[in-house]
């Protein structure tokens, strides 16, 4: 269910504004929305698993405030990392 340490790293790689950012909201946004995906997928077989259902929502919570954050600075970087990540708003 959660990310590799390898998965992170390229993640860290692809989506780092500098070199050694791992704390930009862009890297945060790119490793949420991997961890969202693999629990949706575990979703798909554990239906009534509650427990982990919390933390994805509060996952999707997390990445909704960092994408509020961007947007209130930078409209074209906010667009880039919707249509980067194929997330709708």
């Amino acid at each position: 269910m959660s990310v590799t340490a390898e998965r992170k790293q390229e993640l860290i790689k692809e989506h780092a504004t500098v070199a050694n950012d791992s704390g930009s909201p862009e890297v945060q946004i790119a490793i949420l929305t991997e961890r969202i995906k693999n629990l949706t997928e575990h979703f798909k077989a554990h239906k009534k698993d509650n427990h982990s259902r919390r933390g994805l929502l509060m996952m999707v919570a997390r990445r909704r405030s960092l994408l509020d954050y961007v947007k209130s600075r930078d409209v074209a970087r906010y667009q880039a990392i919707l249509a980067r990540h194929g997330l709708r708003r």
